[in-house]
């Protein structure tokens, strides 16, 4: 009896030690998909560990992070297993008090795991969508595989989760709209891309389509179309088909887009009318829809996780559903004839302001005519006098012109000859590797460890391959002046959150990157695209000469002068002063031997004026480089209107 008694306090007392040393160690796992979509993780998890340490009272918890870097679709198999290699390295005396998944990838990967020991710990998801997939078996095809969608929020006990936003797509308010606007719509033909969201969004659509026998579903789905293929589709819609848009960041080869990839999609048949589950093509194509609020909810997130430590009683489940709201576009809506007084409540109107040219066009058009015609012949006389003198005074100066344009299109021929060969060694190294690599995986005599580098490595020259044409194509078309700019308001705080986040996918220990707005959101005229890849070109600049310190994103707000100052200041080598002049001409490159085809600058000074701005480098700033541009907040957008 005694000896029973003295092992239960033995195994009481290991018990109080094992709990104890776990109490020194308290840690709360953070496990993030980092896939495209998601371009807005790393404000997330910066805002919510911030915020964390301002509002914990104990200051004994510390976070870890685990990136799992999903990207496409087709890697979907290996997802779970890449989840279960996390979970393994953080069981037993290294279990975390709880475990926040941010992303669709990482929710999937964590519920598609079967060890009822997970149930213990305490869950908390963001930045996933309620309505979810189980992944599929590495012995499925993936391109004609149709899930079932399933609620994950129905089996919060299973998973036990405690707190979180979850974002719910409403497919049948969408489809109800659609029909109150168009009702004779007989088919709707969506469109979803290859990753893990677009599979699991066309799955809920399918599903809640049911309840809409009359309609008829088209999927477009990124799994089977390439961007090629699908304008082919596109094109060829049958009558009384309305387009929903869901995602479009992947397509069947693989290949990444960024969101202005929508307006080739949308100039290939743009009579077919299209409504947005996802706020994707909002602005320039869809006409509207009832979309979720995206936004950082970092440090909402925080509070759930700091009340949730606090309380006593862990019953309650802070679950929160991501509020979603009716957003239109005012032009789209005009150009349909649609009465706005049958919008939805509280409905968010986009492009509704309207220049005094556009609202009184006509009216002023018949004035100016008659002074046109009564001032016609007087200025054509004065036109030519004028242009008569200038002429006499052309002739005299003509052989010094000749000279000096001589001169400069020999330096012109010199640079495009020197561009040239940069750009076919810039070209021939990403080919080189691709073709090289894949010639290895085509082999197959490598290790998985070995296929999985060399996958990397492919992948990685293969978005510098598409980086250096889209440079080229831009420069090219910056030149003839043939760039259409679609300018309507943005807020530039999420517009800078995204450049930040498209240059520096990885965490570089050595550089620290700071970017502290002035206010939360700023919204100014702008083309969105354009300027995130003004920052992204000073950003990716600075990364290129800063080996270690920092690169400080700023912004400040002037609007007595109606302008935005823009600033990318890194610790790294720097410019001589000398060369700030020439650095942002054409075919200019300082350092030969950096990988570039020193087209990021110009083309970011070419699309800075056209867009009103200027853009220099600071030349009071000596410890490294701080680069410069002007913005204005508000635009004229007449002149930037497509030509009819």
């Amino acid at each position: 009896m005694c000896k029973h008694i003295l092992i239960l306090i033995i195994s009481f007392l290991f018990v109080i030690a094992v709990f104890a040393d776990e109490s020194d160690n308290s840690t709360i796992l953070i496990i993030s998909s980092y896939n495209p979509e998601t371009s807005n993780v790393a404000s997330n998890i910066s805002d919510l560990m911030n915020e964390f340490a301002l509002l914990d009272r104990d200051k004994t918890r510390r976070f870890n992070i685990e990136n799992m870097n999903c990207r496409n679709f087709p890697d979907a198999a290996g997802w779970k297993n890449r989840m279960y290699e996390i979970l393994q390295k953080y069981s037993g005396k290294n279990t975390p008090d709880m475990i926040i998944l941010l992303g669709q990838e990482a929710w999937s990967s964590f519920i598609s795991q079967n060890d009822e020991r997970l149930q213990l710990i305490p869950i908390m998801s963001g930045m996933a969508s309620r309505n979810a997939i189980v992944l599929p078996d590495s012995l499925i095809n993936l391109t004609d595989w149709e899930p079932e969608s399933i609620d994950v929020l129905k089996d919060m006990k299973k998973y036990n989760i405690v707190a979180g936003y979850f974002i719910e797509y409403d497919i049948e308010k969408n489809i109800n709209l659609i029909l109150d606007i168009y009702p004779n719509a007989k088919n709707i033909a969506l469109i979803t891309d290859n990753t893990y969201g677009g599979v699991a969004l066309q799955a809920h659509v399918r599903q809640n389509m049911k309840k809409f026998p009359q309609l008829n579903f088209i999927p477009l789905d990124g799994r089977k179309y390439s961007i090629y293929t699908i304008t082919q589709v596109l094109s060829n819609l049958p009558e009384n088909t309305v387009i929903l848009l869901g995602s479009w960041r992947v397509d069947s080869n693989e290949g990444y887009f960024m969101s202005n990839s929508t307006y080739s999609l949308r100039d290939v048949n743009p009579n077919i009318p299209a409504f947005t589950l996802t706020t994707l093509g909002l602005g320039h194509w869809a006409i509207g829809g009832y979309v979720p609020e995206y936004r950082s909810r970092g440090k909402e997130m925080a509070r759930q996780v700091v009340n949730y430590f606090n309380k006593s009683s862990t019953d309650d489940v802070q679950i929160e559903i991501v509020p979603n709201n009716y957003v239109f576009d005012y032009k789209r809506l005009e150009n349909i004839g649609y009465n706005f007084k049958k919008l939805p409540p509280n409905s968010e109107i986009l492009n509704k302001g309207e220049t005094f040219w556009e609202k009184y066009s006509s009216q002023i058009i018949m004035v100016g005519l008659g002074f046109v015609i009564f001032f016609g012949v007087f200025l054509f006389i004065l036109r030519s006098y004028i242009n008569i003198r200038k002429l006499n005074h052309e002739l005299e100066n003509s052989q010094i012109e000749i000279e000096i344009a001589k001169e400069r299109a020999e330096e012109s021929d010199r640079l495009k000859t020197a561009f040239i060969a940069n750009m076919s060694h810039e070209i021939r190294t990403p080919l080189n590797a691709i073709v090289g690599f894949s010639n290895i995986l085509a082999m197959g005599d490598c290790t998985q460890e070995e296929m999985n580098n060399y996958k990397n490595i492919i992948y990685t020259n293969s978005d510098l391959l598409l980086i250096l044409i889209n440079n080229i194509m831009d420069f090219a078309r910056l030149e003839v002046d043939s760039v259409q700019f679609d300018i309507c308001d943005c807020e530039i705080v999420s517009i800078c959150n995204s450049a930040i986040s498209s240059v520096f996918r990885t965490k570089n220990e050595n550089i620290e990157v700071v970017f502290n707005p002035p206010v939360d959101s700023f919204v100014i005229n702008t083309d969105a695209n354009r300027l995130q890849q003004i920052l992204s070109n000073l950003l990716l600049n600075s990364s290129k000469f800063t080996q270690e310190g920092k690169i400080t994103l700023k912004f400040e707000i002037d609007e007595k002068n109606n302008r935005i100052l823009f600033s990318v200041t890194d610790t790294g080598c720097g410019i001589d002063k000398s060369k700030h002049e020439i650095i942002f001409k054409r075919f200019q490159k300082l350092d030969v031997f950096e990988q570039g085809t020193g087209l990021g600058l110009p083309i970011s000074k070419l699309t800075i004026n056209k867009l009103g701005g200027d853009i220099w480098i600071d030349p009071d700033y000596t410890n490294g480089a701080r680069f410069v541009f002007s913005h204005p907040i508000k635009l004229n957008r007449e002149l930037f209107k497509k030509p009819t």
